[in-house]
């Protein structure tokens, strides 16, 4: 199939989660053959901190005004199998309208943010990148998160046709790596700082943190402000590349999963970077949400926290039993939560449409 999508960005890892999503996704589309071009406007802010200037698998269009490459997008969208449109895509508006003008016979919009997405549309009544009459023109939707996610794209928005696809890891890059100094850590956690994480990586990182004074506790992302409870025993990374994931996982003895708070309360809402902790045979300990259990067993397979106490005990368990724990997880992420077992739900999912 040839596939053309608008993003938020895939050239940029920083201060986004989508870009390293999209990176695994379009390598194992253009492996099983499909031919791929994403559309991203050319910001500054993603300009400055760009990681990836050119993938040969797949193409990707710059562009710092659609206008200016309409013709283009007219061309690929009429010969195209599909296309996509996401969720903060800047120019999500435009794009729709190009994609339902064009013929392309199948028109996706995928949510890689919905729970958020609903809970701004409770709260403002309207978000930028959907359109005003919701979402019955794509014949999919796809959505990072599942659960009751779905039938709230059907109920609150009109979605005809739903499907999760979940975040993933990708084995050949996803794996156990030597350790590296400065990312070694009895405990780890990776990710942009968020608002509504804050209580929770509060509860479940800086209160262990200053709990145990002589462990070794490392964050790593992006945007995190001047007034974040810092504590002597935690050290900061400003970004970790996603190249440089696989070291910083096999560096600590346990990482910390927490996740967005709009995101816990709806379910069934696994972050990609949980999935590529687990591929690095890395022990996860993560806070509690509905449908955890339908990707890791807890306890087997990954440990469940919902205080500061549950992060020292888990931290205080013996090394081989932490090990025998991520050694579970890897082995459950490599047969069921790869990129390829993920593009093999879209194109079922596709098919079904």
């Amino acid at each position: 199939m040839k596939l053309v999508i608008f993003g938020l960005t895939v050239t940029s890892s920083w201060g986004n989660g989508h870009a390293t999503i999209w990176r695994g996704l379009l390598r194992a589309l253009a492996a099983l053959g499909h031919e791929v071009t994403f559309f991203e406007r050319d910001v500054p802010y993603y300009a400055a901190h760009r990681d990836l200037e050119r993938a040969g698998e797949y193409r990707i269009e710059l562009y710092r005004d659609l206008d200016d490459v309409r013709t283009l997008v007219r061309r690929e969208l009429d010969t195209a199998d599909a296309a996509i449109v996401t969720s903060y895509c800047p120019d999500a508006d435009p794009a729709t309208a190009l994609m339902m003008a064009s013929s392309v016979p199948m028109r996706v919009f995928y949510d890689l943010d919905t729970p958020v997405t609903l809970d701004a549309l409770r709260r403002d009544g309207s978000v930028d990148y959907l359109p005003r009459d919701g979402l019955a023109q794509f014949d999919l939707v796809l959505s990072y998160t599942g659960g009751r996610a779905l039938d709230e794209l059907r109920t609150t928005l009109g979605a005809r046709a739903v499907a999760p696809l979940y975040g993933s890891a990708d084995p050949s890059v996803h794996q156990r790596v030597p350790g590296v100094p400065e990312y070694v850590a009895d405990l780890s956690y990776l990710g942009t700082y968020a608002s509504d994480r804050q209580h929770a990586l509060q509860q479940l990182f800086i209160e262990p943190a200053l709990a145990l004074p002589d462990r070794r506790f490392v964050i790593g992302g992006a945007m995190y402000p001047h007034d974040f409870p810092w504590a002597a025993n935690i050290w900061f990374l400003r970004h970790v590349a996603p190249p440089q994931h696989p070291a910083f996982y096999s560096s600590s003895a346990l990482t910390l999963n927490v996740t967005r708070a709009a995101m816990a309360a709806m379910g069934y809402c696994p972050s990609g970077r949980l999935f590529e902790a687990a591929a690095c045979g890395t022990p996860v300990v993560t806070d509690w949400w509905e449908g955890l259990d339908a990707f890791f067993e807890p306890d087997a397979e990954i440990v469940v926290a919902s205080s500061s106490d549950d992060v020292v005990r888990a931290m205080s368990r013996p090394p081989e039993e932490l090990r025998r724990i991520g050694q579970a997880a890897r082995a459950r992420t490599l047969a069921e939560h790869t990129f390829d077992h993920r593009i093999a739900v879209l194109e079922a999912a596709w098919d079904t449409v």
